[in-house]
């Protein structure tokens, strides 16, 4: 293992060593020595098993079957979710094969923040990973189960499932991806048309085509955002089988990996001899193999959120630092868009996860002998899942890239710099992603242009306002002030001004997509203006310096004028009500910071 990946692992596990100890001691306390469900009453377990089938129930009266929830996110608005639908009846068939039965436990909302990119509901998304993990933890609550299967892709849903799956952490637990839509219209030429529609060379009609033929049928959207992302993490932590994450849906391989990941579920559980809790299974070194992987391919920034806030579910205590030292370590491997031209089933055949794999671990970059959903060791996971005549097998990867402009070596990496820098100065605290930004972008000393809202810089673009250099300050956009909408929309409006030879740059107490990295972006900025961050002070004119070299962020203004000077008030201005905002009043209030997971369930 590098030294250095091995000295944050040891700073992790000393930091964290107390709420380890105490999460352990709970799962440990919520195990059963039998099926949970001999612990309810005879009414309790009739209410239980009262819909089943007459064979399921007599299974279900016993000791030595096997009850595995399902929990799921399925619904047919979302091209993501849509192929779960069939999963259900898959599963409970392949249970009972294996001798044990699957219900369904518990349905997730599932949102898309492609659909609600500023648009009102945008202001919920971030608050719907706490709302999921919740509505996993009722589904759970029966008792009735001795494991689960967790059924959830896109930004917030696993992030959610992975705080619940912890959370009852005495459940081994078995997560099942849907895998990517086909390739349709390439991603940067989809960008491009967004960029000529907000300059105004084509109107609506054309965008919605080029649009259309990107997102065009069932599955994942192509490009590395936060939903492919979070499929690579679960995949590095052992909770997929090997080789499952992009594999494409309604396929005969899909539906085989589904079943075996469904019969894997029961081989785990306490009644197989075989026990292996989630809580237990997924450690210090689990986690840091999440964060390398993430870094190793240029994934998305809101993982450095859900990360701190699974792993806080564990007992495990992260920070923004840990990411920062992390990346120092860590090179980049992959170009998949928007670090590069490739989309994600191309980066599958360029030799895929199992290839990725083999590079980290021979590379001695994440921890091998950590344990997983299949046993202990990672090496497995240099292995590709294939049909022969039918049958599911495992064979051995490629031996080198079919594709260097889309996966690198170690040896010879795309950078040396894993693309993520924690940023530092008297504006606080915030992140930049590095890895997609052009040569010449990473410095940017500028006037501030403050909004307080995303559609405040829209106008001022339409007004040809904005044609110059400047840092753009959008503020009260944190998780109490707003809920922490992602700002995307401004990737466009930014892009175009970037590329006319302006020197721009974002500043915000909000978050951007995972699609996003063209613009260097100072992101989740602590603390938030709401919260008294000197974000608050800034006043349009003045200077910023944002060095996505060094990592500094600097307001360059007097302390005596910033001393002087009032903080600016956050102006509800409606945002607070309309599409269920006000349903959101108490989460929103008491979310913490981004750097401690910009969650409601802990305390920070």
């Amino acid at each position: 293992m590098k030294q250095q990946i091995v000295d944050i692992t040891d700073r992790i596990i000393k930091r964290s060593t107390k709420t380890r100890a105490a999460y352990l001691a709970k799962i440990d306390a919520a195990k059963s020595d039998t099926v949970h469900r001999a612990g309810l009453s005879c009414g309790n377990l009739a209410h239980g098993f009262a819909a089943c089938g007459k064979d399921d129930k007599s299974s279900l009266r016993g000791i030595n079957h096997s009850d595995i929830a399902i929990v799921s996110a399925y619904n047919d608005m979302l091209s993501a979710h849509q192929p779960y639908q069939t999963y259900p009846d898959i599963i409970k068939a392949a249970v009972k094969e294996a001798g044990g039965v699957a219900q369904f436990a518990a349905g997730v909302p599932a949102m898309c923040d492609g659909v609600t990119q500023g648009q009102p509901g945008m202001d919920l998304s971030l608050m719907s990973r706490d709302v999921i993990a919740m509505s996993t933890a009722v589904g759970l609550s029966h008792n009735m189960f001795d494991g689960a299967l967790m059924l959830g892709i896109c930004d917030k849903i696993v992030p959610g499932l992975l705080i619940a799956s912890m959370t009852f952490g005495h459940l081994p637990t078995v997560f099942i991806p849907a895998g990517p839509m086909p390739s349709g219209l390439p991603n940067k030429e989809k960008a491009r048309v967004r960029q000529q529609h907000a300059k105004g060379e084509v109107d609506e009609v054309a965008l919605l085509e080029a649009e259309s033929a990107s997102y065009h049928s069932a599955g994942t959207c192509t490009f590395f955002g936060t939903a492919n992302s979070n499929q690579l993490v679960v995949e590095v932590m052992g909770l997929h089988l090997p080789g499952a994450s992009f594999i494409a849906p309604n396929t005969q391989l899909r539906e085989e990996l589904t079943k075996a990941a469904a019969r894997q579920a029961t081989r785990l559980t306490q009644q197989s001899g075989n026990y292996l809790p989630i809580g237990k299974m997924v450690d210090e070194r689990s986690v840091v193999n999440a964060i390398v992987a993430l870094l190793a391919t240029g994934g998305s920034t809101n993982l450095t959120m859900h990360i701190i806030a699974f792993a806080k579910a564990a007992g495990i205590i992260i920070n923004f630092q840990d990411f920062n030292d992390l990346s120092e370590a860590v090179p980049l491997l992959t170009r998949i868009y928007p670090n590069g031209h490739a989309d994600i089933n191309q980066f599958q055949e360029a030799g895929g996860m199992a290839l990725l794999f083999r590079e980290l671990i021979e590379g001695g970059l994440v921890y091998e002998d950590v344990e997983t959903i299949c046993g202990r060791g990672l090496t497995r996971y240099t292995k590709k899942p294939v049909l022969d005549n039918g049958e599911l097998k495992w064979v051995d990867c490629v031996e080198k890239s079919l594709d260097d402009e889309i996966i690198a070596t170690v040896a010879k990496p795309f950078s040396s710099h894993g693309g993520l820098r924690v940023m530092k100065g008297n504006l606080g605290v915030s992140v930049i992603k590095t890895s997609s930004l052009r040569e010449g972008s990473f410095v940017i000393k500028a006037p501030a242009v403050v909004f307080e809202d995303q559609h405040e810089l829209q106008t001022a673009f339409d007004a040809g306002e904005l044609e110059k250099d400047f840092v753009a300050v959008v503020r009260f956009q944190g998780p109490k002030a707003r809920g922490m909408p992602e700002l995307h929309k401004l990737t466009p409006l930014l892009g175009v001004l970037q590329d006319k030879g302006f020197k721009v740059a974002l500043v915000t107490d909000g978050r951007m997509s995972g699609a996003s990295g063209k613009v260097p972006a100072a992101i989740h900025l602590c603390p938030e203006a709401l919260d008294g961050g000197l974000i608050a002070k800034v006043k349009s004119g003045d200077m910023i310096n944002v060095d996505g070299e060094t990592g500094e962020l600097t307001l360059l203004v007097d302390e005596k004028e910033l001393a002087s000077r009032e903080v600016a008030q956050f102006q509800v201005n409606g945002h607070h009500e309309g599409m269920g905002r006000e349903l959101f009043g108490f989460m929103r209030r008491n979310l913490s910071s981004a750097e401690t997971g910009a969650c409601s369930l802990f305390d920070s």
